[in-house]
């Protein structure tokens, strides 16, 4: 059966007609459809001037048809509001113009049943292919993404059990690389808020490569003292400040795991008439935007967020080309982003 790319009003310009009037040949066309950054800049700039002229609006279902892609990602999301998570995306959704994708965002809110409903939907409308971001990969998950037998990368997070490719920083050197940061800055005293311990993507990592610190740098084995526990967000992050502080009144320097809970730790220093980093250092991770906003202006481990959303993106559009992939496992550098937060001693 001959599948026509045009529907309707048989007048309509084809991709025939953009090979002609642009002078390239039709696969020319296609690739400029659907993997611009695969063509020349020159041949790429006459075909878009002959698609606006001819008024040329390729019909996705035809294409999808012909070329056995939707052209649309997937994306699994655990909090589309959360600062780190949409610098994330940035990455992702340019990398999926560059390949001529749609990418269809769906929050999870963390919630087994709204994924599932997810799932389900993305099956329908067969995407290409997955993208599951930032939570730890479960059997339960796997199986259900084993169904819908699509390529699946895994962004911000990792599976040691499951081979899907995935890309994100090495979290328990960025742990043990901050609190070494401060232990250089002169501090003796370093305590941590983490993220949970049964967290095996970046709540147990970052609290392992601390507890390594303080041990080969200060000799500190214990440090019950000088740990307590958030999830990642701004108001646990001021109560775990506060647990601490009644414990442990000798902190120089405080290593919080996010930058929200940083925020935290900063305001309720601020409520005790403490000043950061005069009293009190703080440390941030991530560096999102409101590491920039904060006062003091938040000194903290950088994550390259972007560079995780559009790796991963590559990574998944290298799948859907059928091609070997240099490396399952991607971990991106992070930096020590120094502002005001910190002080020496």
């Amino acid at each position: 059966m001959q599948i026509k790319e045009e529907a309707g009003d048989t007048m309509s310009p084809t991709i025939k007609d953009v090979a002609k009037m642009s002078g390239v040949s039709m696969s020319t066309v296609s690739r400029v459809l659907n993997s611009p950054a695969s063509v020349t800049e020159e041949k790429r700039i006459k075909v878009e001037k002959a698609i606006k002229q001819l008024k040329y609006h390729p019909n996705a279902l035809a294409r999808g048809l012909i070329y056995k892609r939707t052209q649309s990602v997937g994306v699994l999301l655990p909090d589309v509001a959360n600062a780190y998570v949409a610098e994330v995306i940035r990455g992702m959704e340019d990398a999926s113009i560059n390949h001529g994708s749609n990418l269809i965002l769906c929050n999870t809110d963390r919630n087994k049943e709204r994924m599932i409903k997810y799932l389900k939907l993305l099956r329908e409308k067969q995407v290409d292919g997955l993208v599951y971001t930032s939570d730890p990969l479960t059997e339960e998950i796997f199986r259900e993404f084993d169904e819908l037998n699509i390529p699946v990368v895994l962004s911000s997070t990792q599976s040691l059990e499951y081979a899907y490719p995935s890309v994100k920083v090495d979290d328990e050197k960025a742990g043990y690389d901050g609190t070494s940061y401060l232990i250089d800055k002169g501090h003796k005293h370093v305590a941590m808020i983490s993220g949970p311990t049964t967290d095996p993507i970046a709540g147990y990592p970052r609290y392992t490569g601390y507890k390594q610190a303080m041990k080969e740098r200060l000799g500190v084995a214990d440090v019950d003292d000088l740990t307590e526990f958030g999830n990642f967000q701004y108001d646990t992050g001021y109560d775990a400040m506060s647990r601490l502080y009644r414990k442990n009144k000798n902190i120089t320097a405080v290593f919080a795991v996010s930058d929200e809970m940083a925020l935290g730790v900063i305001s309720f220093l601020s409520d005790q008439g403490l000043s950061v980093p005069g009293d009190i250092s703080v440390l941030g991770f991530d560096n999102t935007r409101i590491a920039r906003m904060s006062i003091p202006k938040l000194t903290t481990v950088g994550q390259p967020m972007y560079d995780i959303g559009y790796k991963s993106m590559e990574k998944l559009e290298a799948l859907l080309q059928k091609k070997e992939l240099s490396e399952v496992r991607t971990y991106l550098p992070h930096k020590i982003i120094e502002r005001e937060s910190v002080r020496e001693i």
